[in-house]
């Protein structure tokens, strides 16, 4: 396993954190699959595990709370919070209110005292950065979060921030968690160059795609990733997009192929290359996901390698911008660009 410096925090990180969003409903992974998950992930070297509160409506962080217990102190634990919690309008976004509220509910449910990072799973437009900062700062300052950070921003929001930090001397965002693999790449022309500017650490979600890049989608087998049964756009082939994708994909596996890697592989050792990221979140929902992920915690791609993936996916390209999770809301919503 591989350790960097979680941006200038001086936390060492391993470079394959665990993510634990399968956990529970979501991935259909039961406490005991859970808890061997996490046990086999820290045995190998993963010292990071992340969460949220909303993956199975907190399901995710009580699993993961009953699978660290004893082991509290050889983790850097991380959750998020901002999107929705059921109904109730109040119970979203990132104001003091929800926020001192739901990082109790965390705690609880994760079974300790504090956090080591805490997230705002989603730039919250309806929310002032002041108030946002000045809530995450008392809460640092109480012992509850050792730091916090930002997940999905637009480069934007994330120099905002930093700027709004240091307007009103508050503590400041110290990591950003982005969507990035082989096939999403547009935050290298914009979020990366601003996350290494300010110094962030940098845990990036979706490395393999959604399963694209796992070795499960090739041309003319059944899909069998599980997320096609709730996505089912995103793997629909009578689309351009996924076509190019699936295009992608079949040169992909011959370039790791000639390297004498796994596809899996090769999209881990793609994403832990660049020198903007930390680390790569892996997902798995089974012990055999894991171990085939943590196959790629010391792979170094030669120089060929990498070269050969940009002429199949062009530097900052993304093969489906439709699936941007970073895009400015006014592209979204037509009243929000019209008078």
């Amino acid at each position: 396993m591989q350790y960097r410096t979680l941006g200038r925090t001086g936390v060492q990180v391993s470079s394959l954190a665990l993510g634990a969003m399968n956990f529970g409903r979501i991935g259909r992974t039961t406490q005991e699959e859970a808890t061997a998950i996490v046990h086999a992930a820290l045995e190998a070297g993963v010292n990071v595990i992340d969460t949220a509160d909303m993956y199975g409506d907190g399901e995710s962080e009580e699993m993961v709370g009953k699978a660290i217990t004893g082991r509290r102190d050889d983790i850097v634990l991380a959750t998020k919070a901002g999107l929705p919690i059921g109904e109730e309008r109040n119970h979203r976004g990132s104001s003091r209110r929800w926020l001192v509220t739901e990082l109790e509910a965390s705690l609880r449910r994760l079974g300790v005292d504090h956090v080591d990072l805490y997230q705002i799973h989603r730039w919250d437009p309806n929310t002032g950065d002041e108030e946002t900062l000045s809530a995450l700062t008392d809460l640092q300052r109480a012992g509850k979060i050792r730091y916090f950070g930002s997940s999905t921003f637009p480069a934007h929001r994330i120099v905002q921030a930093q700027w709004v930090a240091r307007e009103h001397r508050l503590s400041r965002y110290v990591t950003e968690q982005p969507s990035y693999s082989v096939l999403q790449r547009g935050i290298e022309a914009h979020v990366l160059p601003v996350t290494q500017e300010y110094g962030l650490g940098v845990l990036v979600w979706s490395p393999l795609a959604s399963g694209w890049l796992s070795g499960a989608i090739r041309e003319g087998r059944d899909i069998t990733t599980h997320r096609s049964a709730f996505l089912p756009q995103r793997f629909d082939m009578t689309l351009p997009a996924n076509r190019t994708r699936l295009d992608a994909v079949e040169r992909l596996a011959k370039v790791a192929e000639d390297a004498g890697l796994t596809l899996i592989r090769l999209a881990l050792g793609f994403v832990t290359a660049h020198p903007g990221v930390t680390s790569a979140l892996i997902g798995p929902r089974t012990i055999d996901h894991l171990h085939a992920q943590l196959a790629a915690a010391d792979t170094v791609l030669t120089p060929d390698v990498l070269d050969a993936i940009d002429e199949i996916v062009a530097p900052g390209t993304d093969l489906a911008p439709q699936e941007n999770h970073d895009t400015p809301p006014a592209l979204l919503d037509r009243s929000l660009r019209r008078r």
